[in-house]
C-alpha cells in the first residue's frame, strides 16, 4: 500500500516540528574562496532555532562532531537542545538529500505516527559528483528517529516542492520534467507518484526558476505557501532585470490556480533583492528561500534595499514567530540559502 492509502500526509512547514535537521558544511568546493564564513552562518541559524525546537545535525565523524560542538558552544548555543550524529554527507543541502517526513492523518490506522520517504538523489541532474553519501542519508535519519521508511522510486529534491498540508503541492515544470531527473517518467506518472507518496491531491505547476539557479528551477526560490490557500511569490519590480519576465509568467499562472479545497489562491508579493553577482556570476538570491521554524522564521538577507521590505512581509504573515534575517550574501555563493539547508521533522 502507498503512504496515501496507509493514511499519511505531508504536513505544512509551519505545523509543529519535533526538530530541524542540518547537514553541517564541510565541502569547501561548494563555496570556492568563501567557505570560511559559512560555519558561522550555520551557528546563527542554530541559535535562532533552538528556543523553539531541537536541532539535529549530521556532523560526519566524531572528530568533526567535536569541532561543531566547539563552534556552537562559542556561539552561545545551548547544547542540550542540539543532537550531533555520525552520519557522513557529501554536501550541506539537506533539504534536497534528506528524508521528507509524513505524518499520520488524525484518526488513521497508520502503524507509526511518522513515515520517512526516501526519494532518490542524483545531485540535481548528476551535476556535482560524488553524491552517494547524500543519497544514503534518508534511511539513516529515519533509523535515528525510529520511523519506518519507504522509497518511492523517483528522483526528487525537497526544494523542488512546497505544500500547504491540506493536499496541495506546488512545483515547477523546469525541474520535475527535466530529463536529467526521471527521463523514464512522464508528467502524469510523476503526478501520481507525488499523490501516492506524499498524500496530496492537487499538483500546481509553475514554469521556470530564477536566473542562476543550478537546480533547474526549485520552487523554494519562487513561491511558498504561508497558510492554507495563501502563497507568497517573488516578484521583480525592474522590467529590465533578467528575472522580471519569468516571475511575471509564474504570477499569471498563480492567478488562475485553485488549491485542493477549491479555493482561489490568495497571492502576496515578495520583493526580489537587487542582483547578487560574484565573479561575474548571477547568483540565485531570493527572499522566498526562508525557513519556518516553530518559534522563528529564518530569512536570507543580502544587505540590499529590499531586505526590510521582505522582512516586513513575512513578519505580517507569521506574527507569532520571530523573523530572523540570516546574512546570505556569502551563503548564496553556494547557490542556496536557508530553506535549502534545513529539513523539518514534524511533531508526531
Amino acid at each position: 500500500m502507498t503512504p496515501r492509502e496507509l493514511g499519511y500526509r505531508w504536513p505544512a512547514e509551519w505545523e509543529p516540528h519535533a526538530a530541524t535537521w542540518l547537514s553541517w558544511p564541510h565541502k569547501e568546493a561548494s563555496w570556492p574562496g568563501k567557505f570560511e564564513p559559512v560555519p558561522g552562518i550555520f551557528v546563527e541559524m542554530v541559535r535562532a532555532l533552538v528556543p523553539g525546537e531541537r536541532v539535529e545535525i549530521l556532523a560526519g565523524d566524531p572528530v568533526h562532531a567535536d569541532e561543531v560542538r566547539a563552534l556552537l558552544r562559542a556561539g552561545g548555543v545551548p547544547l542540550d537542545r542540539v543532537g550531533l550524529h555520525d552520519v557522513c554527507t557529501d554536501d550541506a543541502w539537506i533539504r534536497d538529500h534528506g528524508p521528507i517526513f509524513l505524518r499520520a492523518r488524525d484518526g488513521s490506522a497508520a502503524a507509526s505516527p511518522l513515515l520517512a520517504t526516501d526519494w532518490g538523489f542524483n545531485a540535481w541532474g548528476r551535476k556535482y559528483p560524488p553524491w552517494e553519501r547524500d543519497d544514503a542519508v534518508p534511511p539513516q535519519v529515519a533509523q535515528l528517529v525510529g520511523a519506518p521508511v519507504v522509497s518511492p522510486g523517483m528522483i526528487l529534491e525537497g526544494g523542488s516542492i512546497d505544500g500547504d498540508g491540506e493536499g496541495t503541492l506546488l512545483t515547477t515544470e523546469a525541474c520535475l520534467l527535466n530529463p536529467n531527473r526521471n527521463p523514464e517518467l512522464d508528467r502524469a506518472t510523476i503526478e501520481q507518484r507525488l499523490r501516492d507518496h506524499l498524500g496530496v491531491e492537487r499538483i500546481l505547476w509553475l514554469g521556470d526558476g530564477i536566473v542562476g539557479d543550478d537546480t533547474d528551477g526549485h520552487v523554494d526560490d519562487l513561491t511558498r505557501f504561508v497558510a492554507p490557500g495563501v502563497v507568497v511569490t517573488a516578484v521583480e519590480d525592474d522590467p529590465l532585470d533578467e528575472n522580471y519576465a519569468l516571475l511575471q509568467e509564474n504570477l499569471k499562472r498563480l492567478q488562475h490556480m485553485q488549491d485542493a479545497k477549491g479555493r482561489r489562491l490568495e497571492i502576496i508579493s515578495l520583493p526580489m533583492p537587487p542582483a547578487v553577482v560574484h565573479e561575474d556570476t548571477r547568483l540565485p538570491a531570493s527572499y522566498a528561500n526562508f525557513y519556518v521554524g516553530n518559534a522563528a522564521v529564518l530569512v536570507p538577507v543580502f544587505g540590499g534595499t529590499n531586505d526590510g521590505r521582505a522582512l516586513d512581509v513575512l513578519r505580517s504573515l507569521f506574527p507569532d514567530r520571530r523573523i530572523v534575517g540570516i546574512p546570505a550574501t556569502d551563503l548564496v555563493w553556494g547557490l542556496g540559502a536557508c530553506h535549502c539547508l534545513t529539513q523539518q521533522q514534524p511533531a508526531a
